[in-house]
């Protein structure tokens, strides 16, 4: 990653810097949270990692605190969409009252009405078409409610939207929130400035959607760990025959590109040895363990087997800054799950700078238990894919800088 980069998203200005006693401060947070059918969330994470901002603002002498955020992709106002269903456990995380505007139109009587310090969450700002066109208007009438816009909606950062872009442009003050800059912050700890030896452990289903982050690493990093279903184009890159195994034939060209690359840059790059393969997926009744170029006709490549985990944790063992993006098999099954959970048992038993990124990749972190045990789990995975990427995020774009 060119270092100017993330060294000038690292250079914005964050709530810290500024003012905020008797302001009314809007905080585009990201409560786009998992639920079940009933409406239950199923995890908080989202919610818990903004709370540091709104506690802040609320500690500071805040005159009141909106709340902004999306949830799904509504294609019109829909109670399964409703920010209601998260009310209740903002509530009681934040042990207040919140109140909840229904419309934008609402929120300034509400702001009068409410207390000092007083939080309100406004209803999905994706209900408003205007949004995801980041509309001038839905932008200007955003920032007639505010003193101060604050960001920190990592997970949407990507997106140049009215809440999270367009904003900026009629808001009298623009800071980053405490989890935008512990997200920029860590990004730059591993990928600016890291200790080395750096290792990209990469997965998840397709070459397709990593190929810009592969090209950009490359300088970034001493070695690369390629695993998941998109390892399998390497592989036949390299001239293996991968059976019904997941393959983008129209990038093995490229795959053997990168591998050229990587050569060139002196970057090492490992593959899987051996592989778990069945001939199916739904009954998994027949499971075989063979070497990478051995997988028997009508099997599929589902997982790491037992020699190539042992040759990653090495691989891990010897890393001082780990950058992990994407599960190495299908680690939904049980059956597929053992090539991700060990290799997650083995980087948190480093003492290596670990930055998870993606939301797959933190959702095996979590079922191999060691959520904990990670140094940084990034909230965005499309944004911490960009930031891979090299980009600069739309969001960090519109901010002030120190």
């Amino acid at each position: 990653m060119k270092e100017s980069n993330i060294e000038l998203m690292k250079n914005t200005k964050s709530i810290k810097d500024i003012d905020v006693r008797d302001k009314r401060i809007l905080i585009r947070v990201d409560f786009n949270v998992p639920m079940d059918e009933d409406f239950d969330i199923s995890d908080d994470t989202r919610i818990r990692e903004a709370l540091p901002t709104i506690n802040y603002c609320i500690d500071n002498q805040a005159q009141n605190i909106l709340l902004v955020s999306h949830l799904g992709r509504p294609k019109t106002r829909s109670m399964e969409f409703s920010l209601k269903h998260v009310l209740k456990r903002i509530e009681r995380l934040l042990g207040r009252d919140v109140a909840f505007a229904e419309t934008i139109e609402s929120v300034s009587e509400m702001q009068n009405k409410i207390g000092n310090g007083g939080v309100i969450l406004i209803e999905n700002i994706r209900f408003y078409e205007g949004e995801e066109k980041n509309s001038d208007e839905l932008s200007s009438k955003l920032a007639d409610l505010c003193d101060v816009y604050v960001n920190d909606a990592f997970g949407t950062s990507h997106r140049a939207h009215s809440s999270t872009y367009g904003i900026a442009k009629y808001a009298k003050e623009r800071v980053a929130g405490l989890l935008l800059k512990k997200e920029i912050d860590s990004f730059a700890k591993a990928m600016a400035n890291p200790l080395k030896p750096v290792l990209l452990i990469v997965g998840g289903s397709k070459v397709s959607s990593k190929l810009a982050l592969l090209y950009n690493i490359l300088d970034v990093v001493d070695k690369i760990i390629i695993g998941g279903a998109m390892s399998n184009t390497f592989l036949k890159a390299l001239g293996f025959d991968m059976q019904k195994s997941l393959v983008e034939n129209e990038l093995v060209d490229e795959a053997r590109k990168i591998l050229e690359h990587a050569k060139e840059k002196k970057v090492k790059i490992y593959l899987p040895v051996d592989v778990v393969s069945t001939d199916d997926i739904k009954t998994h009744a027949n499971i075989k363990i063979t070497p990478a170029q051995d997988i028997p006709e009508g099997f599929m490549a589902v997982d790491m087997g037992p020699a190539t985990s042992k040759l990653f944790s090495e691989v891990v063992r010897d890393s001082q800054t780990i950058i992990w993006n994407g599960p190495l098999g299908i680690y939904e099954i049980g059956a597929f799950s053992r090539g991700t959970f060990n290799l997650a048992h083995a980087v948190s038993d480093t003492y290596a700078f670990s930055l998870i990124g993606g939301g797959d990749t933190a959702d095996a972190i979590d079922k191999a238990g060691e959520r904990d045990n990670m140094s940084f789990i990034s909230t965005g995975g499309g944004a911490s894919l960009e930031l891979l990427e090299g980009k600069i995020l739309p969001a960090f774009e519109v901010l002030e800088r120190k």
